[in-house]
């Protein structure tokens, strides 16, 4: 993150976002706020809020794509929440600190990846060297008894000429691993149990799901359920097994933890989508929580403490970025409080035909990148001509205006249709090729779309 300007940023999601520059910007600039605020002196950088962003827009033009690929461009902890599944302490629904909580968790994992990755060449010459003592000591049984190689190595002192042997054996037994001459011999280790069948019915008898337990709660019942257990694998499997086992035990968790509350303090980014959504309508009906959980977001979004499993959190300086298409409400509907939490109002445009049009071709991602690849692999050749696709993205902007417009979504809906037969037919039609140009496109949907009736119903 540090050496991504805002410059740099938005050319990053130019690559996969067409238009809406100025929400680009807001979020580039935010983004960039971040890194400087941390080269401020400790005084100073304690009083620097960060300047949340409220976007607003219609549905599909662009405002989860742009949190989405944020999320992969920074080095920091993200989450992407919906306002919608939170409600008012004391209804039915998540509390507002579970986003929190999550957010805690993406932190952990990304921080324990990163140091999984950071020991895995000495995770991976451990693992090599317990495989090869699994192997050589299953040859050994093989060779002097036949037995199964499921029982343990007998314990007895080894002749110099049996130490001879098994150094041979060792040398060709690592020999053959480094080029993977083993893999598909197969060798039984102790493994850890991927599911903990003790902890498993908690959640049924009792309504609370295991990792909300209290560690020392949960450490005592994982104490008094199953052990380690043996299993038969490949040597690929068994590598893979072992290189991860390896790797956790390299790694310190507790201060990857230490490491991670501090990283969401201090960078998290949280984007709360269908803000919008909790602004009541009336006095009563089943919006009559909305309010509340704008108050309940209140505390988190200004600073304040949030317990979690791992110790509590500040949310001081945790970057807030929400969205919503505001179409039957204004930002101002918001109780006042929550308004001046989002200092930075970004609008998102709708999409006219150009801008469909750029969505098919122009992104590294685009619609119709992804359709040919798709039926490349079934020995089909696409050919979207640029006619074909003007009148997808023409026919894309009229059914958008004259019914809902759900901006590049429509998109989506147009090209499943154009395609249907093509793509049910794939599996047959091996090594031919189709022509996608202006006719073809009509013929498919040129009716329906003609028909508001029909297109409500089906585009």
């Amino acid at each position: 993150m540090s050496d991504m300007t805002p410059k740099m940023i938005v050319a990053e999601l130019n690559r996969f976002v067409v238009g809406q520059d100025a929400a680009k910007r807001a979020v580039a600039v935010a983004l960039r706020n971040r890194w400087r605020r941390q080269q401020l002196p400790a005084d100073l950088r304690d009083e620097v809020m960060p300047r949340n962003i409220l976007m607003l827009g219609p549905t599909g033009v662009g405002k989860t794509e742009i949190a989405r690929r944020v999320s992969r461009i920074v080095n920091a902890p993200f989450v992407k929440v919906e306002a919608t599944k939170y409600t008012e302490a004391g209804y039915v629904g998540r509390d507002v600190e579970s986003m929190i909580r999550d957010l805690v968790e993406v932190s952990i994992t990304m921080l324990h990846d990163e140091q999984i990755e950071a020991v895995r060449e000495e995770a991976n010459s451990a693992a090599v060297q317990i495989l090869v003592d699994l192997l050589v000591d299953q040859l050994e049984q093989e060779a002097a008894t036949g037995a199964s190689a499921d029982e343990t190595p007998g314990e007895a002192p080894l002749s110099p000429a049996a130490k001879r042997r098994r150094t041979r054996r060792r040398n060709r037994v690592i020999e053959q691993l480094g080029r993977n001459a083993l893999e598909e011999e197969t060798v039984v280790i102790e493994v850890q149990p991927e599911d903990d069948p003790f902890l498993m019915p908690v959640e049924i008898i009792t309504g609370v799901a295991p990792d909300d337990l209290p560690e020392t709660l949960r450490d005592i019942m994982r104490a008094s359920g199953p052990r380690r257990q043996r299993r038969r694998v490949s040597v690929a499997e068994a590598r893979r097994i072992l290189v991860h086992e390896e790797a956790s035990r390299l790694v310190d968790l507790d201060a990857v933890i230490e490491q991670a509350l501090k990283r969401v303090e201090e960078t998290g980014v949280v984007f709360i989508d269908e803000l919008d959504k909790t602004i009541n309508d009336g006095e009563y009906g089943p919006d009559v929580s909305g309010e509340g959980v704008q108050r309940d977001l209140l505390p988190i979004i200004e600073g304040s403490v949030v317990p979690t499993r791992y110790g509590p959190v500040r949310t001081d300086h945790i970057l807030f970025i929400a969205a919503g298409s505001f179409s039957a409400h204004r930002p101002s509907d918001l109780i006042p409080e929550l308004q001046g939490r989002f200092p930075i109002r970004v609008e998102l445009d709708s999409l006219d035909e150009d801008d469909l049009y750029a969505i098919l071709t122009t992104p590294e991602n685009a619609l119709a990148r992804q359709t040919t690849a798709l039926l490349a692999t079934e020995g089909v050749t696409l050919q979207l001509g640029e006619d074909g696709l003007r009148e997808i993205a023409h026919i894309a902007s009229e059914v958008n205006i004259r019914t809902e417009d759900i901006g590049a979504r429509r998109l989506y809906t147009i090209v499943e249709r154009v395609l249907e037969e093509i793509s049910f037919d794939a599996p047959e039609c091996a090594g031919q090729s189709f022509v996608i140009d202006a006719a073809y496109v009509l013929e498919r949907v040129g009716d329906i779309a003609a028909d508001d009736d029909l297109s409500n119903a089906i585009l």
